[in-house]
C-alpha cells in the first residue's frame, strides 16, 4: 500500500506544481524536478509521514526501476528523430556539432580544473580534474525532450537539437572511458588498454547491435497484430525487453562487457520508425501513454537531488567552476561547430544554450566513478560535484532550453485551450 499511495503522491505532487509554474512560465519540467525537492528528504520527507514524501535518498533508489524504464521510453522516443529522410539534411551537421562540443566541454574543464589544481594541490588532485572534463560531455536528453513536446517546438535549431542530444551520450561514453582509464593509470601508475580502449568501443558497438536487432524483431512482430491497443502494447514489451537485457554484464576473459541502456533503446526507436510504415502514429500514441511516467521519472529525480553536498565550500567552489566552463564549453563548442557546417543565425547563437542540462548520464558516471576501490576517496569528492552540477543544471537548464527556443523561433507563443476553455 505505501508503494502505490507514494507513487500517487509523486504524480500529485508534479501535476500540483506545473500548474504553479505555469504561472511564471517555467517548463513543466523544472515544475516536477521542484516537487521532487519538495516531497525529498530535505524538506517535507524529513517529517516521516508515511507516504507524504521519500525520508531518506535510498528510499528514493528503491523507485529506480520506474526511472530506467523511463529512461529507456525517452531514449526510443529519441531514436524516432534518426529517420533517414531527415538524417539526408541534417545527418552531418549533427554528427560535427555533436562531437566538437562534447570535446569542447571535456577541454574547457579540465583545462580549467587543472589550473584549480595548482591553486590548491592535493585537494583537487589532476585525476580528479580529468574524470569531472568527461563527465561534463554528457547532456541529459530527458529534460531537452520534455521541453520540446510541451511547447511543440518546431524549425532547424530542434531538428539539429535532439539528434545531437542522442549522439552526445555515445561521445560521453567515449571520452568518459578513455578519462576514466586516463585517470587511474596516473593513481596505479599504470596503464590498462583493455579499460580505455576495448571495452567503451564493445560496449557502443554491441548496444547499437542489440538494438538494432530489437528494432528489427519489433517491426517484424507488429505486423502479427492489427488493433492499435495490442500493437503500442507489443511497442513497449519492447522497450522494456530491451532495458532489462541492457542491465547484463558479463566478463570474456579479461574485458567487462556491458550494455549502455540509452544507446540500445535508442537504436530500436531508429530501426523501428524507419522500418514500419506506421511507426509514427505508434510513436504518437506512445508519448501519451508515457506522459505520467515521465512526470515519476522527473519528480524522483528532483527528489534524489543531494543538497547536503552544499555543506562542503570546498565542493561548493570547485562545482562552481565545473559549471562555469562546461556551460562555456557546450555554448562555444556548439557555435563554432555550429557555424563550421554552416548552421542558420538562430541556431547557432542559441544552440549551445540548449544543451546545458545534465543528468542520468552524468549520475551514472559519477556512481562508477564513487564504486571504484582504486580513486578511495577520490570518487566520493567526484560524486559530490557533480551532484552539484546536477543541481543546478536540472533547475535551470530546461528554462534556458525553452528560452534559446523562443527567441529562435522554434517555440511559437499561442493561446491554448482545453475543453475547459483556457490553460
Amino acid at each position: 500500500m505505501e508503494t502505490i499511495l507514494t507513487i500517487g503522491i509523486v504524480l500529485l505532487a508534479g501535476l500540483i506544481m506545473s500548474r504553479v509554474v505555469k504561472l511564471v512560465e517555467l517548463p513543466a519540467v523544472t515544475a516536477y524536478l521542484i516537487a521532487g525537492i519538495l516531497i525529498g528528504p530535505f524538506c517535507l520527507g524529513r517529517l516521516g509521514v508515511t507516504g507524504l514524501g521519500f525520508p531518506t535518498l535510498e528510499s528514493v533508489a528503491s523507485y529506480g526501476v520506474l526511472s530506467d524504464i523511463a529512461l529507456g521510453f525517452i531514449a526510443f522516443a529519441i531514436g524516432n528523430e534518426f529517420r533517414l529522410a531527415q538524417l539526408k539534411e541534417t545527418g552531418r551537421q549533427a554528427t560535427v556539432i555533436g562531437i566538437l562540443q562534447a570535446v569542447a566541454a571535456t577541454i574547457f574543464v579540465d583545462v580549467a580544473l587543472i589550473v584549480v589544481h595548482f591553486i590548491v594541490g592535493d585537494k583537487l588532485p589532476t585525476s580528479t580534474a580529468l574524470i569531472l572534463g568527461a563527465v561534463a560531455a554528457a547532456t541529459a536528453p530527458a529534460a531537452t525532450l520534455m521541453v520540446v513536446r510541451q511547447y511543440k517546438a518546431k524549425g532547424k535549431l530542434t531538428d539539429l537539437l535532439l539528434p545531437i542530444v542522442a549522439l552526445d551520450d555515445a561521445v560521453g561514453l567515449m571520452i568518459f572511458a578513455v578519462s576514466f582509464g586516463v585517470a587511474k593509470a596516473l593513481i596505479s601508475g599504470t596503464v590498462n588498454v583493455i579499460s580505455v580502449v576495448v571495452e567503451p568501443l564493445i560496449e557502443i558497438v554491441i548496444s547499437l547491435a542489440l538494438g538494432a536487432a530489437l528494432g528489427a524483431a519489433l517491426t517484424f512482430a507488429e505486423r502479427f497484430f492489427h488493433s492499435r491497443s495490442k500493437r503500442l502494447s507489443i511497442a513497449v514489451t519492447f522497450v522494456l525487453l530491451a532495458v532489462a537485457i541492457s542491465m547484463m554484464q558479463f566478463r570474456i576473459g579479461p574485458v567487462k562487457v556491458g550494455f549502455s541502456s540509452l544507446l540500445v533503446c535508442m537504436m530500436l526507436g531508429t530501426v523501428f520508425c524507419n522500418l514500419c510504415d506506421f511507426s509514427a502514429e505508434l510513436m504518437d500514441r506512445c508519448d501519451r501513454w508515457t506522459a505520467p511516467l515521465f512526470i515519476i521519472f522527473f519528480v524522483l529525480s528532483g527528489a534524489e537531488l543531494d543538497f547536503s553536498v552544499f555543506g562542503d565550500l570546498t565542493i561548493v567552489a570547485i562545482g562552481l567552476v565545473y559549471i562555469i566552463f562546461r556551460s562555456l564549453g557546450k555554448y562555444f563548442g556548439a557555435y563554432f561547430s555550429s557555424k563550421m557546417v554552416g548552421c542558420d543565425r538562430d541556431t547557432t547563437k542559441y544552440l549551445g544554450w540548449t544543451l546545458l542540462p545534465q543528468a542520468g548520464v552524468a549520475l551514472g558516471m559519477s556512481v562508477i566513478v564513487a564504486g571504484d576501490a582504486d580513486l578511495g576517496h577520490e570518487g566520493a569528492i567526484i560524486r559530490s560535484i557533480v551532484l552539484f552540477g546536477v543541481l543546478i543544471y536540472e533547475l535551470f537548464g530546461p528554462m534556458l532550453t525553452k528560452i534559446a527556443l523562443t527567441k529562435a523561433g522554434n517555440i511559437i507563443p499561442e493561446e491554448r485551450k482545453s475543453s475547459r476553455g483556457k490553460i
